[in-house]
């Protein structure tokens, strides 16, 4: 079993613009009996769930994000260094037709090691989401913060074309000790009424 979510810890890298991740102990076993900490986080820190109204006006909210998207049987490809991952690159990756869950491993797991949020990660581009969309893919994911890369020419295009579709888009995982392969995965979300964005555990296990 591969647990590819990212610890949550404080002075964990998060987007520039979103809050710090704190964990404060309320009260102790040593002082008070029982420990109980306050935590403080943003909605799309760490290992996390996009849906719909993370972009779209009016669009539903990870409590009503579909479970069934987010287990069952996921390919993981591998891919090099590069500014997007294109529609032509995942062509060229060897996709089992009839894959609906799809994971991207890139070498920007690695940025979780460095201090600070870096813009130089990998992302999905538009011609890759709408291949997603053309080859029947509920979920599909990527390590480090963004599905899209930040300075993508298209401008969060690749997030609205997944979201709108029902796409689940799920963001910040770390896959560096996983092979290339096929396996069940299971992905929960935090159910967060309404929520924009949902801190997520996800795991993979082989097919069996």
């Amino acid at each position: 079993m591969y647990d590819i979510s990212v610890p949550v810890r404080a002075g964990m890298v998060v987007w520039d613009d979103e809050v710090a991740v704190e964990n404060e102990p309320l009260t102790t076993v040593a002082r008070d009996g029982s420990a109980v900490s306050r935590l403080v986080m943003g909605s799309h820190m760490g290992t996390h769930v996009d849906p719909p109204a993370h972009f779209i006006e009016g669009g539903y909210g990870v409590d009503k994000m579909p479970l069934d998207a987010m287990i069952g049987p996921c390919v993981v490809r591998r891919f090099e260094a590069r500014f997007e991952i294109t529609a032509d690159d995942l062509h060229a990756a060897n996709i089992p037709e009839g894959t609906t869950r799809l994971l991207l491993a890139t070498p920007s797991a690695e940025l979780w090691d460095l201090p600070g949020f870096h813009t130089s990660y990998a992302g999905l581009s538009l011609s890759g989401a709408e291949w997603c969309l053309a080859h029947g893919i509920r979920l599909v994911g990527i390590d480090y913060l963004s599905i899209e890369q930040v300075h993508s020419p298209t401008a969060w295009q690749t997030h609205t074309t997944l979201l709108g579709a029902g796409v689940v888009i799920l963001e910040g995982l770390d896959m560096r000790a996983v092979p290339e392969g096929e396996y069940n995965l299971v992905c929960l979300p935090l159910r967060l009424e309404g929520g924009d964005g949902a801190p997520a555990r996800a795991v993979l296990m082989p097919l069996e």
